[in-house]
Order: C-alpha cells, then sequence, then structure tokens
C-alpha cells in the first residue's frame, strides 16, 4: 500500500513552521509526525504540501493510496484501522478526516460517497503552534513506549544520581558525565551519540535526539525535547526545539517551540507568564491579529534560521518568521516577521544574499551543503511573507 501525509487545512495555523516543511515534519515528543507514522506502519511515506516544497518533499501517487491527515499523531489501534480501509472508506475524528483509502485523483474528494468509520479514542492532534509543546509531555510518553519496546537500554554510568531509573533509556553511543535524571514523573529517552555534560539536571518527560548535548550545569524541566544535533545550556521548561538549533549558554526558555537552525545568544530569555497573569495571545498567521490561546503559560514560537544576540528578551507569547535577526537592549515587538533585521529600536530588511551567507556558514559547520532546493524554498518565504514587512 502507498501511504501519503497530506498537510490539511492546519497548516497556515502552524506557520512559521510550515513555511519551511509539510506538517509530517513537525517534531513533537522523540520523533517527527512523519517518523511515528513511518515507525508504525514499516514503511516510507510521502508528502501532499505546498507546490514550492514538492521539490524537496516530493508526492508519489499510485492506482491505489491511504492518504493519511499529517496533523494526527498515530497509535497503534490508529494504525491498525488505516492498515485495514477498504476502497471508498474513511476515517474520521469528528468533522477531521484522519485517513481514506481511494484510486481516484486528490483534486476533489467527495467523503459523501465514502463509508464514515469515527475513531473514538482519544488522540493528538496538532492544530495550532501550541500544541507542540502543550501536548509534548504526551507524545513523549508514547513515542518512548513506541520505540523501546522489546529492546534493552544502555547501562546508566556510574556517578549519575537516578531516581526510577526503570524509565530511563539510553541510545549507544550517548555519554552521561555526573548529572541527575529524575524519571519519577515521566521517561527520559537519551538518544544516539547524545551527551549530557558535568551537572545537569533533568526531569522526565525529556527527550534528547541523536547527537544533541546538553551543557553543564544545565536545568531542563519536564514536558522538553531537544531535536538532533541542538545544544541546550541554562534553563528549559516544556519546551520542543526541531534540531540543529542551540540555546548554548544561561538564560531561560519556557513553553516554547524553536525551529531547525536557530540560535539563541547567551544569556537570552523568554517570558512565558503575563505580569497580570492573563490568557496569552499569539500571533495569528490566519487572520493577521492576534488570536487568543487559551493558555496562561506561553513563549516563544521562532521559525527555523532566526537568530537572536546576547541579552535578547522575548515578551510573553512572541513569535518570531524564518531568518530574522534580532539583537539589542528593551523588548522587541512580539511579532517578528520573517527576514527582519533589528530590534526594539526598529528594523529593516534581512536581505537574501545575508541570508545565503548565514545559512551556508551555519550549515557548514554540520557538513552539511546549503542546497538550491533550500534557496529556493527560503526565495519563496521571503515572497511571501512581504506584506509583514512594514519598516
Amino acid at each position: 500500500m502507498n501511504y501519503i501525509l497530506f498537510d490539511s487545512d492546519v497548516r497556515q495555523a502552524l506557520l512559521p513552521f510550515t513555511y519551511t516543511r509539510p506538517v509530517a515534519d513537525i517534531r513533537i515528543g522523540i520523533l517527527t509526525i512523519r517518523e511515528k507514522w513511518e515507525k508504525y506502519l514499516g514503511l516510507t511515506t510521502t508528502t501532499i504540501t505546498e507546490a514550492y516544497l514538492e521539490e524537496k518533499y516530493p508526492m508519489v501517487e499510485l492506482d491505489k493510496n491511504i492518504l493519511i491527515n499529517a496533523s494526527f499523531c498515530p497509535t497503534k489501534s490508529l494504525v491498525e484501522k488505516v492498515k485495514n480501509l477498504s476502497e471508498k472508506e474513511a476515517i474520521f475524528k469528528g468533522e477531521d478526516v484522519i485517513a481514506f483509502y481511494t484510486t481516484d485523483s486528490q483534486e476533489e474528494v467527495d467523503f459523501d460517497t465514502y463509508t464514515q468509520i469515527e475513531f473514538e479514542e482519544e488522540i493528538i492532534q496538532i492544530k495550532n503552534t501550541w500544541d507542540i509543546f502543550t501536548f509534548n509531555g504526551k507524545a513523549i510518553q508514547e513515542d518512548f513506549n513506541l520505540l523501546t519496546e522489546d529492546r534493552k537500554s544502555e547501562p546508566i554510568p556510574k556517578g549519575i544520581a537516578v531516581l526510577n531509573k526503570e524509565n530511563i533509556f539510553i541510545e549507544p553511543g550517548a555519554e552521561i558525565v555526573f548529572s541527575t535524571l529524575n524519571a519519577s514523573e515521566g521517561p527520559i529517552y537519551i538518544g544516539k551519540d547524545a551527551l549530557i555534560m558535568d551537572g545537569a539536571a533533568i526531569r522526565g518527560p525529556f527527550a534528547m535526539c541523536n547527537n544533541a548535548v546538553v551543557k553543564m550545569g544545565a536545568k531542563i524541566y519536564k514536558d522538553t525535547t531537544i531535536g538532533p544535533f541542538s545544544k541546550i545550556g541554562g534553563e528549559v521548561s516544556n519546551s520542543v526545539i526541531f534540531g540543529y538549533s542551540s540555546k548554548g549558554h544561561d538564560g531561560y526558555l519556557g513553553n516554547s517551540v524553536l525551529g531547525e537552525w536557530c540560535n539563541l545568544g547567551a544569556d537570552t530569555n523568554n517570558s512565558n507568564l503575563k505580569n497580570n497573569y492573563a490568557e496569552v495571545k499569539l500571533w495569528s498567521y490566519e487572520t493577521n491579529r492576534f488570536a487568543k490561546t487559551g493558555l496562561q503559560f506561553c513563549g516563544l514560537m521562532m521559525g527555523d534560521h532566526s537568530k537572536c544576540g546576547i541579552n535578547t528578551m522575548f515578551n510573553t507569547g512572541t513569535v518570531v518568521g524564518v531568518s530574522a535577526n534580532i539583537f539589542g537592549g528593551g523588548f522587541p515587538r512580539n511579532f517578528i516577521p520573517s527576514y527582519s533585521w533589528g530590534g526594539s529600536a526598529g528594523f529593516t530588511v534581512f536581505q537574501m544574499n545575508k541570508v545565503y551567507e548565514v545559512a551556508t556558514a551555519v550549515l557548514k559547520r554540520r557538513s552539511l551543503l546549503f542546497s538550491d532546493v533550500d534557496k529556493k524554498i527560503l526565495d519563496h518565504v521571503f515572497e511571501e511573507t512581504k506584506q509583514y514587512r512594514n519598516f
């Protein structure tokens, strides 16, 4: 069977993260949504996404296809139902389609002609950017169960203070030095070749992906994910870092999501609670205004390739687009458009030739190439986001 993950109508609500990736490639828990589906299915998947992303994330369509709404995270029981779908059958959760089996073109789908199956069990669906950190603890537990089933952890090194060691899994090549791992409230997963330096204190649920680094004396609170090749120091709580990003120094990051190739300068701090304890509002790319989140705690949403200088202070509920560069004293505005250069004193446009230079240098440090395909994606995002740069 051919499985295709499609973006669905939540894509706009998941900007700025979906400017540079399909919904399927959002990380929540330990794995991306695509990696979860592929692990359960035992097969690779392709994607229906925006046209400008198709060269990097192509779609393969065969005569018979099962299309899966990428905003839903899989469970064992859901995957069984998806695998057992027959032609012209669709699985729904309320009014949202989860998956359907079709032999028709995907230009138009009339679900009135389908046999509709209601999925009644609880399931994680990512509809808003803040859902990524809100549901992260639950997603870590589900991924932990999936990845560690019938497997044996590497031994916990000597000199590590541990609570509930049965809830800790260490992959081969990981190194942990004189640190504290408290898995009494949820699992702790340490990925392949990851490094936890001296004096770090970590509470689960916590996920650390391959080749990630937790630096000396870091304080990591529950429901936090550190993506592959990311470096984290200071204090982090209930946050998701997709990968290849750095918060290498002291400073606080809470109830936040960082995309890939981000860097937070030393002593960068974000507020995750308003002084009057009121509900946090976040910039909405759907309505082009600030929208209620229903949350009292909500911090920083930062798109791919964005960076900030030392001592940067982010207000509660700040959204930063793609390839922004923020620096200087004071609090910058709480919606910073893509390709902004500046800070509280004002912004100018971060010119594309400089964007390419930075991206090339940053990827080169990881022995990776800033490809023509990646360049085309950033070019498209630059044009698409012009409307927000009124400076």
